[in-house]
């Protein structure tokens, strides 16, 4: 792999710690990535341990396929991890690790298309193979769809004046690369923020909608409940806050147990306490000075951890 596209794992060691209860476990990593995690979990398991990855990426995967030539208690899966309950099978998991976001590869490398600092091909699919690129969406998508997913999914502000700058844009020339996009959303933002480039929430909405990325979350999380066993963690990295919104509201949701039932049903404490399925594991994680030192990009993740009841 080039240098250039090295990736630093965020949260590394707090993430393995969290999720690990059993070395003879059997484990999840839904984003593989570059491995960076799974290696780690490698080296805290037993001969008798064994670790599922999964990535949409099939660069991703082609690493995963590496590993697996290299240690038989790893298996790499293609795909989303929406597809958990069909890659775990009939087993039940001792944990469910998922870092979300885009990989320091995907970004860094202009041809994938996610990078407004790069110019490269406007694709932004993290599964190459499969789904509609950016750019396919963006000659197709009319005014209206164009500024509901900037707003919904980058919440961005200026989302309909950007997308009445594509629109116009598109008709005089097709848009087919990051960097042309990029100038249009910048010259579209009235309102550049200190630090942060004018289409970084746009080109976030996009890539987000592109993926199918809320959706994804929303799905694992239902079943990363179903295939965890009593006492499994789920262990969950977000980079920003809508992602970390869904994932708090999941948690707490099922923290709290049913709460439909009327306060007149005469039922007790523990009959009440039946529907809960998860508890907290303590406040959120956020990388520490030594880590945003060396790896800036981690200053956005947020870490949660819960562990399903019996």
């Amino acid at each position: 792999m080039n240098e250039q596209y090295r990736h630093q794992t965020v949260l590394l060691s707090e993430a393995v710690e969290a999720l690990i209860s059993s070395p003879e476990g059997l484990y999840v990593d839904g984003t593989f990535g570059r491995g960076g995690h799974s290696r780690a979990v490698l080296e805290k398991l037993s001969h008798e341990g064994r670790l599922i990855g999964i990535d949409k990426d099939p660069e991703a995967v082609a690493v995963g396929q590496a590993l697996a030539q290299m240690d038989d208690r790893f298996q790499i899966c293609h795909g989303s991890f929406a597809e958990l309950e069909q890659f775990a099978g009939q087993q039940t998991v001792d944990g469910v690790l998922l870092d979300l976001g885009v990989s320091s590869p995907q970004i860094d490398n202009p041809e994938r298309g996610f990078s407004f600092l790069q110019d490269g091909p406007l694709d932004m699919r993290m599964n190459t193979e499969h789904g509609i690129s950016a750019a396919d969406w963006i000659a197709e998508a009319d005014e209206a769809e164009i500024a509901d997913v900037l707003k919904r999914f980058g919440e961005e502000r200026f989302s309909r004046r950007m997308a009445r700058a594509i629109v116009q844009a598109r008709e005089i020339e097709p848009i087919v690369t990051t960097g042309r996009l990029a100038h249009i959303i910048s010259e579209a933002n009235p309102s550049w923020e200190k630090g942060k480039h004018p289409a970084t929430r746009a080109f976030q909405g996009i890539r987000i909608f592109v993926n199918s990325e809320l959706d994804d979350l929303n799905l694992v999380l239902e079943q990363a409940l179903e295939v965890l066993k009593p006492g499994g963690k789920l262990v969950v990295i977000s980079f920003h806050s809508l992602e970390d919104r869904i994932v708090k509201r999941f948690i707490r949701k099922h923290e709290k147990g049913d709460t439909d039932i009327p306060r007149w049903v005469p039922l007790t404490e523990e009959q009440l306490n039946a529907s809960r399925r998860l508890k907290s594991c303590g406040k959120k994680v956020k990388s520490g000075k030594g880590e945003l030192d060396m790896n800036p990009r981690a200053r956005s993740a947020v870490m949660r951890v819960a562990v399903k009841l019996g």
